[in-house]
């Protein structure tokens, strides 16, 4: 078998000023035909033909080594297996082009080959292999013009095969993004990115491991072969541990040979990694959260193209975990905080009246009607209209309560219907009003006989129309809300006098729940006491205290004019300064009746009316006494808000503190 070697320095002096014309022909059309290829495929099932029939072979080949042989192009049929490809290794070990004569044909004569180099920095391990019986010694010096052309071409084409490669990645992790952000839930969230992550980079296995900073530790999810689909792993450990401290991208080619892998989780699962990458995880803020692992290059190892990815689609998932989390974290504080409330709106009690008035609420809550709550102040208006809305359709929805009284006629139809920027003086922003924010859910109007004639007017409208206005603005808004309203004010009487719209009376009305006092069911004074007192005792962090028998008495022996208020605010007091495990008369005295242990006793001649307005003045008088005049507290140490203390007692005809007319 005959060999001739020759390198690239050897040509110039072997050219002849007409022999290589045709050659060098070719290599000029081949690199002008670069423009319109789309890649190394197309380009060389386009040039392969013509370098056949230049050097009249029967067989042309690009065969490249990483690290085994395999075929990038070819024209022609070959054996392959017939190659000597020790000799092929020589030509790549020399960098050298190599002529060989007699080699197995393809079922034939014998061939003689053409094996010449292609080494560039975008191209390596590459040869250009021509096959047939014309080839002779000649053709080395047009082979390796030609490889020379060929290899500058070939590293075009990579680059172009890289930039679509890169173009159809993109797309996909785009597309994968768009997928994931339809997944609501983490779990399912965690598995659908791994999964995509195996396809878009071929590979075996992947995992996202989130941080758990109080537990410093990182839970894998999903992690396959591990009993219950989640590995924990110290958040210092391994690779993973490295890249998340780091924030470093780390790319391992064999792991058993790098020191920093982890072999026990291998061990544990019994199943072995070859190469990986781990790519660091952070959140819209920057913030690391974790790190994404891919495990096992299909074929060979994960290269540059391969992290890039993988950084690009880290970057997509992480957003879509803390936004997932964030919900998850949204939706089991709005569960704990409507089961809070809930439970905190109970309407406490076992006697008939408040019986009834559960079985009322109960059937009410499920429909949409209207309800006007009344009853004397403190009795628990805001608390029932509560339980309708909780125990209704609409309890995920907003509950707005408005107190009317606090509104003058100016504020109220801001206040309710919202107002446009520069509606007025003070409007520098647009704002929503409180039937915009109740959307779907209930608005709950408190101390609706205070409204002026002009808001009733409005509100009215609203509810008739079921569309809001805002202030300066002429865009109809619907609204879709509930209107509970309550007042301690007669409204039938405010009705006759003129005081309050008949009409808009009939429709706040179609069912009435009217409250009774506290004093008319004495038999739950102890039952809410004792609620309240838990409920106390657990905010000023202490046992719950007990009750003993003679300040049970006292408690029922109270006229409770501030109702189910008062007796709230009285437990809590109790709650956080009474020195003993039990509740006592001593405990007691010095709220219900301060300077004076006796009951307040009217005359004897006295009319029921009369009796309950002395009382009423009595107990008024005694509380700002006892507050040195300063009504904001009087009234809250009475559980009343400040104006409904000046309203009862302009009542009562008490012109101002401690004066009585």
């Amino acid at each position: 078998m005959q060999q001739k070697w020759m390198a690239w320095g050897d040509l110039p002096r072997l050219i002849q000023p007409d022999g290589l014309g045709s050659a060098l022909q070719w290599s000029d059309r081949m690199q002008r035909s670069l423009s319109d290829l789309a890649g190394t495929k197309e380009f060389l099932n386009q040039q392969l033909p013509e370098i056949a029939t230049n050097f009249a072979v029967q067989w042309v080949a690009v065969f490249s080594r990483s690290p085994e042989w395999e075929t990038v192009g070819q024209w022609g049929r070959h054996n392959v297996e017939e190659l000597p490809f020790r000799a092929l290794e020589d030509v790549l070990d020399r960098e050298s082009a190599l002529f060989l004569s007699g080699v197995a044909g393809s079922g034939g004569p014998a061939w003689n080959l053409l094996v010449v180099p292609l080494s560039s920095e975008r191209v390596a391990n590459h040869l250009l292999i021509l096959g047939g019986t014309s080839l002779s010694v000649d053709s080395l010096p047009g082979g390796l013009l030609v490889g020379r052309a060929l290899v500058s071409c070939l590293a075009v084409c990579a680059e172009q095969d890289c930039a679509m490669r890169r173009s159809q990645r993109l797309g996909s992790v785009l597309e994968i993004a768009t997928s994931i952000a339809r997944v609501r839930e983490t779990q399912p969230l965690l598995e659908q990115i791994a999964s995509e992550a195996t396809q878009l980079l071929d590979c075996d296995r992947a995992s996202i491991f989130i941080w758990d900073r109080d537990h410093e530790q990182l839970v894998a999810c999903p992690a396959l072969g591990v009993e219950g689909g989640t590995l924990r792993v110290s958040d210092k450990a391994g690779l993973v541990g490295e890249a998340l401290h780091t924030g470093r991208t780390i790319r391992v080619d064999d792991t058993y040979r790098d020191p920093r892998f982890n072999q026990q989780v291998d061990k544990d699962s019994g199943y072995k990694t070859n190469n990986l990458i781990c790519e660091p995880l952070r959140n819209a803020e920057g913030q690391l959260i974790g790190v994404f692992q891919v495990i096992n290059k299909a074929r060979g190892s994960f290269d540059e193209e391969d992290v890039e990815s993988l950084r690009q689609l880290s970057r997509q998932a992480a957003i879509a975990i803390q936004n997932t989390r964030e919900r998850e974290d949204l939706i089991r504080s709005r569960e704990q905080l409507t089961e809070r409330v809930t439970q905190g709106v109970r309407v406490i009690g076992d006697s008939p009246a408040i019986e009834a008035m559960r079985n009322t609420i109960q059937r009410l809550a499920a429909t949409d009607l209207p309800v006007l709550i009344l009853g004397e102040s403190g009795t628990g208006k805001e608390v029932v209209s509560q339980s309708l809305h909780y125990q209704g359709p609409r309890s995920e929805r907003p509950f707005i309560a408005v107190n009317c009284a606090a509104l003058t006629e100016s504020l109220l139809e801001s206040e309710l219907f919202g107002h446009e920027k520069g509606a007025f003086t003070d409007a520098h922003d647009t704002r929503q009003g409180k039937f915009e924010l109740a959307e779907g859910g209930t608005l709950f109007l408190d101390e609706i006989g205070d409204m002026s004639l002009g808001g009733q007017a409005k509100l009215l409208r609203v509810l008739e129309q079921k569309v809001v206005t805002r202030v300066g603005g002429s865009q109809a808004i619907p609204i879709n809300v509930r209107v509970i309203a309550a007042t301690n004010a007669n409204l039938g009487e405010s009705v006759r006098e003129k005081k309050f719209r008949e009409d808009l009376f009939y429709r706040l009305s179609v069912v009435t729940l009217d409250l009774p006092p506290l004093r008319e069911r004495p038999e739950d004074i102890i039952q809410l006491s004792e609620h309240f007192l838990e409920q106390f005792c657990a905010d000023a962090g202490r046992r719950t205290l007990g009750i003993s028998p003679e300040a049970r008495k006292r408690l029922q022996a109270h006229a409770w004019p501030g109702n189910v208020r008062e007796l709230r605010n009285l437990m809590e007091r109790v709650a956080f300064l009474a020195g003993e495990d039990r509740v006592e008369v001593d405990d007691l005295a010095f709220i219900l009746s301060p300077g004076d242990d006796s009951p307040f006793e009217p005359t004897a001649d006295m009319g029921l009316t009369d009796a309950t307005k002395h009382f009423q003045r009595e107990y008024i008088r005694r509380a700002i006494k006892r507050v040195k005049g300063n009504m904001s507290e009087a009234a809250r140490l009475m559980g009343l808000h400040r104006s409904n203390l000046y309203r009862k007692m302009r009542h009562l005809n008490m012109k101002e503190a401690g004066d009585e007319e």
